[in-house]
């Protein structure tokens, strides 16, 4: 960590005490409520090694797709022509054409695969059922990844979630288990943790987070260490990239995804891309203390997250390098970029890499300029009625 991003201190155990665990294989905790502390417990930086993403990619091989990797694609062209003639070799990897559309699959099956009485076909035997709370891509991903595994699931998710959102949800809950739904609550007046909180105790219901725990985490790293993986080789040996752009929401994709880079290829500087109108993140990551948003309007839905959590804000300190902001047109204009030059439906939070990559290109054209540049495309959930065009 350097010295731009210091940590100034470590919170008391009392505001980081955690309200009703659950446990996992390991011991490793499921909780129902976790208050946050104001500054990151850097211990927490070690939860996640480059070692459990490894293991979590042999745990949900079979499971999840093996999604591909573009590249040589007109983006090139484009920026060289904003870059003098140098420009960058831009590798995508698409998630956007992972199961049920998003990465979040990823981290569903590693952290279902784990719960007590897990790791095999149906995991149902020893589990009440698994609880949730999401706008949509992490609701789906629960839902299959539970109707795959036998395990019931209830569902969180805003009245206001994007349709399309809603419907495939609803999908993979129609081929769930009997006991599985989805709850719906308004965002306006209720607080989903506290929605899903009493659920859980109510009908004894291991929550599954979003993003805020270990076994999620290093599920989602596992879309980055195929990336690199699945290079061409560079100049110094296999598996290169300078820069290497993903999206930011609570922080889930992006530390384990910083995670896996940093150790396949250690000079690869990681940038996280949030929107200007979300940037919880990134202003934590600048200034080492946890900053909050509530209910930000941004067109991308994935990251209405209010903050980073308790394990990812010191794993995003740890291991990401900077992070870029974007403006809500530049997140449209890269989603049209994306459907009309790489042939690519891609949702806006899945596509702020790309938009993230021409901010950058644009502010600080020699970090860009002939590098080899991947990008995350993290979803292709989009509601095209909604947009208008």
């Amino acid at each position: 960590m350097d010295a731009g991003r210091s940590v100034r201190g470590r919170p008391s155990e009392g505001k980081r005490r955690p309200l009703s665990i659950f446990h996992g294989a390991g011991g490793v905790a499921y909780t129902r409520i976790v208050l946050v502390p104001m500054v990151p417990d850097s211990s927490l930086a070690a939860s996640v090694t480059h070692a459990s993403v490894r293991a979590a990619a042999a745990r949900i091989a079979g499971r999840v797709r093996r999604t591909p990797v573009l590249s040589q694609t007109p983006i090139d062209a484009m920026l060289a022509g904003q870059l003098a003639g140098l420009g960058p070799r831009v590798y995508f990897k698409c998630e956007n054409l992972q199961h049920t559309g998003a990465f979040k699959l990823r981290g569903a099956f590693n952290a279902l695969l784990q719960l007590e009485g897990g790791g095999g076909g149906d995991v149902g035997g020893d589990v009440g059922g698994v609880l949730t709370y999401s706008s949509g891509n992490h609701a789906q991903a629960i839902a299959r990844a539970g109707a795959d595994l036998g395990l019931p699931t209830v569902i969180v998710m805003p009245a206001d979630a994007p349709r399309v959102k809603l419907e495939a949800t609803r999908r993979e809950i129609a081929r769930g288990h009997e006991r599985s739904r989805i709850v719906l609550y308004d965002p306006a007046t209720q607080v989903r943790e506290d929605v899903g909180g009493a659920i859980a105790r109510d009908e004894g219901l291991t929550i599954v987070p979003p993003y805020d725990h270990p076994h999620v985490i290093a599920g989602q790293g596992t879309a980055v260490m195929e990336l690199f993986e699945d290079l061409p080789d560079g100049p110094d040996g296999p598996g290169e990239l300078d820069l290497l752009f993903v999206p930011c929401g609570g922080g889930g994709l992006l530390s384990g995804s910083a995670i896996a880079a940093k150790a396949l290829c250690p000079g690869c500087v990681v940038v996280g891309v949030e929107p200007a109108a979300a940037d919880d993140a990134a202003r934590s990551f600048r200034s080492g203390v946890l900053h909050t948003v509530r209910n930000p309007q941004t067109i991308a839905d994935g990251t209405r997250t209010p903050s980073l959590g308790q394990h990812t804000f010191p794993l995003v300190l740890e291991h990401v390098d900077r992070f870029v902001t974007v403006e809500e047109d530049e997140i449209v204009s890269a989603m049209r970029l994306a459907m009309d030059r790489l042939k690519l439906v891609v949702e806006p939070s899945g596509v702020l890499g790309l938009a993230g990559l021409f901010r950058l290109a644009h502010e600080e054209p020699g970090l860009v300029a002939g590098r080899r540049v991947g990008v995350v495309l993290s979803g292709g959930n989009v509601d095209l009625e909604s947009l208008g065009w």
